[in-house]
């Protein structure tokens, strides 16, 4: 093989587009990848955005599956892993009058916070967390995968299967169902669709097992320990490299994307079939995140206590409060009180701000490519909950849906998901075949979270397009 061709080459430098390089640079084989902007990381990259010495993460805050990921494990990428930053409290749910929804690392703890609900919540998650060495696995692989541990998945599947507006409604307290419920949210759907609950099980079960860490020094650590690691096993990187056909790519044998269907389909053009790229074309993007970045005198005035020293906060208010917005964003309307998550990362990793200063990341959940200014929204929303936050604000970043997708185009419409959860797009992404990340072309691999398990910084989607690489155009 001559000195330029490659095995293969991954056109993207995100968390899954960097996870398929590592994975196949293990297995030997030469790879390059190629990144358009100036920084490799894609959805985990960090900047100063808004005062020197401020550092925001610019996407991804939160790595819920972080520590369950075989993507992000020290044994996948030995010294380099990242180092993770854990919260006092992963995760809170403030109400009105100073009562908070709080989910505690321990499962007993949390249940003990959860008054009359607590047994409920006990017995709901406690199969999950004994089993989750079992279950999380699967619950990062493709969905119709053939389960390893079946009487584990099919326990999990009955409760998963249900909508969250069902399965809330096992618990009497508001505090309990708001705290489920805005796990459930992260699925970008009405509360009312099957399948909602899943999200909510996974991220709560996570929170118990995990923490929601967050990476040392901001989320650009991620790629940097996934390049790092390419890099020692012989791959290599170029960034500002923009790929728009693949007559522009070196000689190679296999091309993974880690880019939406959309591009896939643009950037193939013939050496996919006319069908197969307008079945690309059909694939239906998500609501969008409006984000507003934060540089803060002080920390945040929560009226909860626990919401001071919790690394996640999910400000909607109750689950009726949070099902309304659901709702209203689905249909392409902004709601009054949205969604809002909020991220304290700078009161548990003081290299995120100078001295006595903090950062916040937020972000409203909002309508698909929606045009307008949410930035006052979320701001009554944290005052609701926070009185006094306005006067802690140094300065403020905003980002709207079309500056999110300026910033990466996987983000069409500020969808930052990788494509809507509707109908059959939950299980089969990017489109109905038996294998998600395999093309008719048998060389080119789609490995983004357009493909299962889908959006969130763990690196899956491109680990197991690796796997379907090294079992197929580049067989083992």
């Amino acid at each position: 093989m001559a000195a330029q061709d490659y095995d293969a080459v991954v056109i993207g430098a995100g968390p899954n587009g960097l996870a398929a390089a590592v994975r196949l640079a293990e297995a030997g084989l030469s790879t390059l990848v190629l990144e358009a902007a100036d920084t490799i990381g894609g959805g985990t990259r960090s900047a100063q955005l808004t005062l020197p010495g401020y550092t925001h993460d610019v996407c991804a805050a939160v790595h819920a599956l972080g520590m369950s990921s075989p993507a992000l494990s020290r044994a996948s990428l030995g010294d380099h892993a990242p180092t993770w930053v854990w919260p006092d409290i992963p995760l809170a749910h403030p109400l009105d009058g100073g009562r908070a929804g709080v989910l505690h690392r321990d499962l007993g703890e949390t249940a003990d916070g959860l008054g009359v609900d607590g047994r409920k919540w006990r017995r709901l998650f406690t199969p999950m967390l004994d089993n989750w060495d079992a279950l999380s696995p699967q619950l990062l692989a493709p969905l119709l995968s053939v389960p390893r541990h079946p009487i584990v998945m099919a326990r999990f599947g009955i409760k998963a299967l249900q909508p969250a507006s069902l399965l809330v409604r096992r618990f009497k307290t508001d505090e309990a169902a708001a705290l489920f419920g805005g796990c459930a949210a992260h699925a970008f759907l009405p509360l009312t669709r099957p399948l909602t609950s899943a999200f909510g099980l996974m991220l709560a079960a996570s929170g118990h097992v995990g923490g929601w860490p967050f990476a040392a020094g901001g989320s650009q650590a991620v790629a940097d320990a996934l390049a790092a690691r390419l890099i020692e096993l012989g791959g290599e990187i170029r960034t500002g490299t923009m790929v728009r056909d693949l007559a522009e790519l070196p000689p190679h044998r296999a091309v993974l994307f880690d880019t939406t269907p959309t591009q896939l389909a643009s950037i193939a053009g013939d050496a996919l079939s006319q069908r197969y790229r307008k079945r690309l074309r059909k694939f239906h993007h998500g609501p969008a995140a409006f984000k507003v970045d934060y540089a803060l005198d002080a920390p945040v005035p929560w009226t909860n206590e626990a919401c001071r020293r919790a690394g996640t906060v999910h400000v909607v208010g109750t689950f009726a409060e949070l099902a309304a917005a659901e709702k209203a964003i689905s249909a392409g309307r902004m709601p009054e009180r949205p969604f809002v998550l909020v991220a304290q990362p700078s009161l548990f990793d003081s290299s995120r701000a100078p001295s006595g200063k903090h950062t916040l990341w937020v972000y409203a959940q909002v309508p698909h490519g929606y045009t307008g200014d949410a930035t006052e929204a979320i701001e009554q929303q944290i005052e609701r909950f926070a009185p006094g936050f306005r006067d802690t604000v140094l300065k403020r970043r905003v980002a709207s849906p079309a500056a999110l997708e300026e910033y990466n185009p996987n983000y069409i419409g500020g969808d930052i998901a990788g494509g809507a959860h509707t109908g059959l797009q939950l299980v089969f992404r990017p489109t109905i075949a038996r294998r998600p990340y395999v093309t008719p072309n048998k060389a080119l691999f789609l490995c983004s979270a357009s493909t299962p398990p889908g959006a969130g910084v763990h690196g899956m989607c491109g680990w197991h397009a690796a796997e379907r690489v090294l079992n197929g155009a580049l067989r083992r």
